[in-house]
Parts: C-alpha cells; sequence; structure tokens
C-alpha cells in the first residue's frame, strides 16, 4: 500500500473475533428521526453506536474478502482491498473511548429508556409521509430481535445514502452466515441497541459531546476516502483473476460473492455517509445565531435543505432528480461523441411533483447510468444506417464526409408512473435492442460491450479516485444491487433490432430495515 502499514498477527485475531459478532440493522425510520437539525446528544449516542457497529461490518468484509472463491483472494487487488478494510477496522477499534461527566452520563441513559415512544411521536410530527405506517412499524420491527453523508458536492454519483428495505429481507436471515448463536449474538457490542436515541432539546451541551462528535466525523471521513476506489479496485482483482484464469465470463461464485460483497459495500458507505452528514448539521448554539443573523428568525436561507435529514430527503421530487440525470447524461454524451447535442430525451410524467423519501445520490446514479447506455446505443445503432440512408438520397455523398451532427437520432423516452406501493421509471430507447443469449450476461460484473476497457495506473491515489464506472460492466449489475437495497428492483427487456425498456422499480413503503448479507 505504500504506507508501512500490515496487517499483523494480533489485528487479525482481532479481526477474527469481531466478525463472529452479529450485525445490526438500521432502518430508514431511525435515520430519518434525527430531524434537519439533530440534537448533538443523539449525534453522541449514535456516534458510540457507529464505533461499535462498523467493526464488526469491516471485520466481516476483510474476512470474506480472504475467503473469495476460486483463487480470487490470492489476486494482488483483492489483497489492497482487504487491506484497506483492515486498516479501517485498526482505526475504528483503537479510537479514543469519549469522556463525559457522570451527570451526563446519567441524562443520556434515562432518555434511552424512553426512546422508543419518542420515535413514533417525532416521526409522526416530521413529515406527513411517515405518519400513515409509522404504528404499523413500531409494533412489528424491534432492530434488537429482528435481522436486518451528505452526497459528495462535486460527486453527484456518490454511492452514499440509507437502506430502505421489504420484508423480503428477513430471507436473508436464514443464510449460512447468518446462523449464529444465541449466546454470540448477546455478546454483539451493538446487541439491542439502536442508532438512534432521543435527547432532549433544551440543554446546553459540554464541549466534550462535540469534540467526541468530531473526532468520530473525522475518523468517518478518512476511512471513507480510503475506500473512494474500491469497486474499481475489485474489478481490477477480477480481472486479474479472468487474464490468470484465462477466461472471458465470471462464473456463478465468483457472481454470488461480488453480489454480496458489493451489497454489503453500499450499506457501510450509507451508514459511513449519513452519519458525516448528520454531524454536519447537528445543531450548536454558535451555528443557530449564525443562521438566525444570516437568515432571519424563520432560517429562511436554510429552507431548502429543511426536507434532507442528512443524505435521506424526505420529499424527493422524482422528476426533478430525472431532469439532472438527463441533463448529466447527454452532457457526457456530447463530451464522448463530439455532439452540439445529444439525441433528444422526453420526459414524461402524468403526475406533476411525485415526491417520496429516498436518497437522491442513489436514484441519479442509476437513472444516469441507464440513460448512458441507452444513448449510447441509440447513436452506434442508428448512425451507419442513418449515413447509409443518407447516402441512398444522395449518391454523391460519401459517407466518411458525413458529420454526426446532421444525423437525427429516434428520441429516449423517460416515463414515471406513482402506484401505491412504488414508483416505477420506464427508459425506453430504439437502440437496436440485446440478443436474447446475452440479456443474462449484462447483469454479469466486467461484462461490456466496449471494446477498450479501462485499465488503472498501477500507482494511482486512492484518496482523490474517481471509480471509471463506463466500460467496465459495473453500471447496470450495481444499479441493480441499488435499487433492490432500496426495496426496488431494475429490470430490462430487449426487443432485438429495435430497441430496449429498462424498468426501475422503487419502494415507496419506507418502513424496514436494510438487508445484512
Amino acid at each position: 500500500m505504500g504506507t508501512g502499514w500490515e496487517l499483523t498477527k494480533a489485528l487479525r485475531e482481532q479481526i477474527v473475533k469481531y466478525a463472529g459478532y452479529q450485525q445490526t440493522s438500521i432502518s430508514l425510520r431511525q435515520m430519518v428521526q434525527f430531524g434537519p437539525t439533530p440534537s448533538p446528544g443523539s449525534v453522541f449516542l449514535a456516534s458510540q453506536f457507529i464505533v461499535e457497529e462498523l467493526p464488526i461490518r469491516l471485520a466481516i468484509k476483510v474476512k470474506n474478502l480472504e475467503n473469495a472463491p476460486h483463487g480470487l483472494n490470492k489476486m494482488p487487488s483483492t489483497m489492497k482491498v482487504r487491506d484497506w478494510y483492515a486498516q479501517s477496522f485498526q482505526e475504528l477499534t483503537e479510537l479514543a473511548k469519549p469522556e463525559i461527566s457522570s451527570e451526563l452520563a446519567e441524562m443520556l441513559n434515562s432518555h434511552q429508556t424512553d426512546k422508543k415512544q419518542h420515535r413514533i411521536d417525532e416521526a409522526t410530527s416530521m413529515s406527513p409521509i411517515l405518519q400513515e405506517d409509522m404504528k404499523t412499524v413500531a409494533e412489528t420491527h424491534n432492530p434488537a430481535n429482528s435481522e436486518s453523508k451528505n452526497v459528495a458536492i462535486n460527486n453527484i454519483f456518490s454511492d452514499d445514502g440509507i437502506v430502505v428495505r421489504t420484508s423480503s429481507a428477513h430471507s436473508h436471515m436464514s443464510s449460512p452466515d447468518r446462523s449464529t448463536n444465541s449466546k454470540g449474538r448477546s455478546e454483539s457490542p451493538t446487541f439491542g441497541k439502536t442508532y438512534y436515541t432521543s435527547c432532549p432539546t433544551n440543554v446546553v451541551w459540554p464541549k466534550e459531546v462535540y469534540d467526541y462528535n468530531k473526532l468520530v466525523s473525522d475518523a468517518l471521513t478518512k476511512i471513507k476516502k480510503r475506500h473512494d476506489a474500491t469497486v474499481a479496485t475489485m474489478a481490477q482483482g477480477v480481472q486479474e483473476w479472468k487474464n490468470e484464469h484465462k477466461t472471458v465470463i465470471v462464473n456463478s461464485q465468483i457472481q454470488t460473492f461480488l453480489d454480496r460483497f458489493y451489497m454489503s459495500r453500499i450499506g457501510i458507505r450509507m451508514l459511513i455517509g449519513q452519519h458525516i452528514a448528520l454531524n454536519s448539521s447537528q445543531t450548536s448554539p454558535t451555528k443557530a445565531k449564525i443562521n438566525s443573523f444570516l437568515n432571519g428568525q424563520n432560517g429562511g436561507g436554510s429552507s431548502k435543505r429543511s426536507n434532507y435529514v442528512g443524505v435521506i430527503c424526505t420529499d424527493c421530487n422524482v422528476g426533478e432528480i430525472a431532469e439532472d440525470a438527463i441533463e448529466t447524461a447527454k452532457y457526457i454524451c456530447e463530451e464522448y461523441y463530439g455532439l452540439f447535442e445529444a439525441p433528444e430525451i422526453q420526459l414524461i410524467a402524468p403526475k406533476n411533483d411525485i415526491s417520496f423519501m429516498y436518497v437522491p445520490g442513489h436514484l441519479i446514479h442509476m437513472l444516469f447510468e441507464t440513460l448512458k447506455n441507452s444513448l449510447r446505443a441509440t447513436i452506434e445503432f442508428h448512425t451507419p444506417r442513418l449515413k447509409e440512408k443518407m447516402c441512398q438520397k444522395d449518391p454523391e455523398l460519401l459517407l466518411e464526409d458525413i458529420d454526426i451532427n446532421d444525423l437525427k437520432f429516434p428520441p429516449i423516452k423517460v416515463i414515471i408512473s406513482e402506484g401505491y406501493e412504488d414508483i416505477a421509471i420506464k427508459i425506453s430507447d430504439e437502440g437496436g435492442g440485446i440478443p436474447r443469449s446475452e440479456v443474462p450476461l449484462i447483469w454479469t460484473y466486467l461484462y461490456t460491450t466496449v471494446s477498450q476497457t479501462p485499465t488503472l495506473e498501477p500507482e494511482y491515489s486512492q484518496s482523490s479516485f474517481k471509480a471509471p464506472m463506463a466500460g467496465f460492466g459495473y453500471g447496470l449489475p450495481i444499479s441493480r444491487l441499488y435499487s433492490q437495497y432500496f426495496g426496488g428492483d431494475l429490470k430490462l427487456i430487449s426487443m432485438e433490432g429495435y430497441g430496449t425498456d429498462v424498468y426501475l422499480h422503487l419502494n415507496r413503503l419506507s418502513s424496514s430495515s436494510e438487508p445484512l448479507p
């Protein structure tokens, strides 16, 4: 890694111990109960939870990477990723414990006993979206006995956010990795704990609370940056494996491993991103005075963010997100093909202002990936055909003399539909479709129709790296994982010779917990 860091025997033993603990799932409900301006006390208790929960998840990642099938665990890039997780585990477990007075400790502990009812009261007063089914959630979901960031300003496709999952997540409980006994479960540092705990609002929090919150947030920011290149580095590891085994297609065991690996990575990244965002938006006397002075007593200037809790938007406008994704995909397309204007993308939404609770960063990522595929298919399928038609009309024309900007491509349609259970988005193109035999392959990692797959420089800096998803064959598989993690799905239906329809289903019943692979 070039840092002199190594995975020692003592650290490995500690990782093995933590990997035997059971993870504690976190529901979307818990995340939004912090509110737009979280109490420093609630963030303090959540910070303690994070410092206990994340090492469990990181240790499991190290263990899984060391047990990756068919020699994938021995690839240099896989070992690099394993060491990143091990180093992050070490940093969190060695983080200094908070030192607070006995009076403050007693006050914080007393509020934890009333947290269940307070969560219901606070959530119902927060947003009309939460009122309808909160009672059902309170009766059926207890994270203690059920399984279960501000999105980077300069990177709208950052994979940070929070988890929502349908009841089908409970099917994950029966997997072999889950079969730990009750004793092992009770020994977990986070057993019986929840991420959110209500705290009094009329308290002047001592400096120690803010200091610890900042300490944890800084540690998480460093860890998050370290893992920015994980997707691309694992892609490199799989490519190394394919080269060594002289194969083109990833086999089913490695495909399953990668699905589980990236699914759990989404959970870790979202938990880290959400906590960093909550910490940056926590209330403080100084911040409140500054906001009051700059924006007036009602804080008019910050009203735009009032529907955000961390990276979660409680009133996410699907049409606006789709417009952003369309503009970004068209810009990338124009840059790549040298177009003055990309093919038209029509946005069709029978109902205006369709909104629900979601993470905008994830939604724009999924839409961008599918739109990018549609634009590329449309241009590459129709360019030779449109040029031939022009040559037939004017025999004096030569194919190489025809400018791509003179061609008129068929439009791509983005249709948004709202139902009671989900919001569906259909992206429909006339890009020639996919042969039936290839449809299953588009969900496998490193399958791409790009002739030249990007490669990583041997000494690239993982601290500033942005994963080059285009051409790695990761766009659709990762997007489907995002949708499924949120209790939705991503499906594709193709007509070879005509075009492809992609259906993105987004779960709007945000009442359940994250799936833990």
